[in-house]
């Protein structure tokens, strides 16, 4: 009896195996995925690829090619443009400059790019499957052209933005300081994952020059993704207790997601939302009086083209204050809403925004002395037959010392015309630099402050600068991987579009110690290796005993698959029938692959 169970486990045990050998059509999945993939949804339109074949022809061949260089290029250009965010709002308006008129372009850009990649997205995924599955690759016509056309949209929005926006690289390379890491384990484990197909087909080809190929590409680029973090730098990987104090918030232009620029409402709205200080922009009026005002014309943020319509394009500068206090300085931003912001504001908020009117930098000066907050702006310098043309510098020196409650040690002098003149009249001005000069430019011109483009941010520069004595303010900086960057990175200050939102963070996103990192590296990476050693391993047992299983024959039906094969054992049937008879249960039959 001992020997009859014995031989009845044993039989079992080589069922199982024979199932593990089998290889099953699922065939509602596979007309699905062919269906979606080539508009194949009957049967005898698709073929499977046979043992030793190629998944597909020349021509099939080529296009996934393009698809897999299209999901590429798509998603080079969704991230990078994703990563772009922060700048959305200057490139609306740099568009509203070149064409007249307001459009959100920016999110236009950014759904169209989603799109695109998540439809080529779609087939590199049915692709993968159908190849996982055995099927040979046929690409519907209408995908090829969906391809072609997601392929030169990519292209051609890469080479324009590049060509009119070239800086945005630079926030491409930024964001690789906190996201490589996650990068990292998504590219560990979409490689992962492409070794199954990877894998089955290397075992059923039969030439050795189309393995080497597959094996050898695909290897390159996995130890490459292996060893990525060696090379990997990120500021936000620091060990504990390493991490400075946050970045104070300068509210730029106030808080203009939530009012209008430049006026009285958005600097109390940057107040109430904790920043530090508040940036602006001057410019004097033609019977000088200084007034915030960032554009050249007054087109964008006013009324301008009802009021005066003949001088829309006229320099803001040569309007008097009278005619500039009868424009409307909010309205636009209820109806163009920048920021996508505006809905989100209360009856009472909305109401008082679109009666906004034009500051006067007395009215801006007030409110910082009366909250105690510091003061950074650019002052222009009026056009040329301006009444205040040679003396604009003197006029807001008048407004600062005389006009106004502030204390000039409040003020973040940035104009670096007749510097040393200003220096002498108001010493305790605090001197800011707006570009980059060697140290010893620097001191003698009493540069307490820089205020950079955050595209110079780096921890060198920082640290340089500070051995000194030299703080550093970086604008514009609105998304909170890019504030996490710069707190990580030692920055002093930065100016912000956002300050109700950054002001609620209380760490950097992404903070993690030398040791975690190391530990999620090694592990992901091993883990990885296991998997995929433990796939190559199973697919060369399974072909194996395909090819070589004795006592069954293996048959190829149409459709090029492995069809389901039988081999009796009269031995095992007739052990197990005496045990059911005995048992009074149902008889066993089992199919195995000796």
């Amino acid at each position: 009896m001992a020997s009859t169970l014995s031989r009845l486990q044993f039989g079992r045990l080589h069922g199982l195996r024979a199932k593990l050998l089998r290889r099953y059509e699922h065939q509602p999945l596979v007309s699905c995925l062919a269906g979606l993939y080539g508009c194949q949804w009957r049967r005898y339109e698709r073929s499977g690829a046979q043992p030793g074949d190629c998944c597909c022809n020349k021509l099939e061949g080529a296009s996934f090619a393009l698809l897999v260089a299209s999901f590429c290029l798509t998603l080079v250009f969704l991230y990078f443009w994703g990563q772009a965010q922060n700048d959305y709002n200057d490139f609306d308006w740099f568009n509203f400059g070149n064409l007249g008129f307001w459009f959100p372009w920016s999110v236009v850009l950014l759904v169209i790019s989603a799109g695109f990649f998540t439809y080529i997205t779609v087939l590199m995924l049915l692709a993968v499957c159908l190849l996982s599955e055995g099927q040979k690759l046929y690409l519907h016509w209408s995908h090829k052209i969906g391809i072609l056309v997601s392929l030169t949209f990519s292209i051609v929005a890469t080479a324009v933005l590049s060509d009119l926006w070239s800086k945005e690289w630079t926030t491409l390379l930024l964001s690789f300081q906190i996201t490589a890491p996650y990068l990292h384990v998504g590219g560990v484990l979409l490689m992962t994952a492409l070794a199954w197909p990877i894998a089955l087909h290397f075992f059923r080809m039969n030439s050795r020059v189309r393995r080497s190929l597959i094996i050898g590409v695909y290897l390159t680029v996995l130890f490459a993704l292996y060893l990525v973090p060696l090379g990997l730098y990120s500021p936000c990987i620091k060990e504990e207790g390493t991490l400075g104090p946050a970045p104070a918030l300068i509210g730029h232009r106030g808080a203009p997601m939530l009012a209008p620029e430049n006026t009285l409402m958005s600097f109390e709205k940057a107040v109430e939302a904790g920043s530090g200080g508040l940036e602006t922009d001057v410019t004097i009026s033609f019977d000088g009086v200084p007034f915030l005002m960032h554009d050249r014309t007054l087109r964008r943020t006013t009324n301008i083209q009802e009021v005066f319509p003949n001088r829309s394009d006229t320099s803001a500068a040569m309007f008097t204050w009278a005619e500039l206090e009868s424009l409307n300085a909010g309205s636009w931003f209820l109806s163009h809403n920048p920021f996508g912001t505006a809905g989100s504001l209360g009856a009472e908020d909305r109401l008082r925004a679109g009666n906004q009117s034009i500051c006067s930098l007395q009215a801006f000066l007030q409110l910082a002395a009366q909250t105690d907050k510091l003061v950074i702006f650019d002052l222009y310098r009026p056009p040329r037959g301006h009444p205040y043309r040679d003396t604009w510098i003197q006029r807001t020196l008048e407004v600062i010392q005389n006009e106004s409650s502030i204390h000039s040690s409040q003020v973040l002098w940035l104009p670096s015309d007749l510097r040393a003149l200003v220096q002498e009249i108001d010493p305790e001005l605090k001197q800011t630099s707006g570009s980059r000069l060697p140290l010893e430019e620097l001191k003698s011109n009493h540069i307490v402050k820089l205020n950079l483009h955050y595209s110079s941010m780096s921890t060198e520069l920082i640290s340089e600068y500070a051995a000194v004595n030299i703080t550093t303010n970086l604008y514009v900086i609105s998304q909170p991987w890019l504030y996490s960057l710069a707190w990580c990175t030692g920055v002093h200050s930065v100016a912000t579009n956002a300050p109700q939102i950054l002001s609620t963070m209380s760490s950097p996103l992404f903070l993690m110690s030398p040791d975690e990192y190391n530990l999620m590296w090694i592990l992901i990476d091993l883990v990885s290796l296991v998997l995929i050693f433990i796939i190559f391993i199973f697919h060369w047992w399974r072909e194996r005993g395909l090819a070589f299983c004795s006592g069954s024959k293996i048959m190829l039906d149409n459709n090029g698959t492995y069809s389901k094969y039988k081999t009796e054992m009269s031995d095992i049937w007739s052990v197990s029938s005496s045990i059911s008879q005995a048992e009074k249960t149902p008889s066993l039959s089992t199919n195995v692959c000796l």
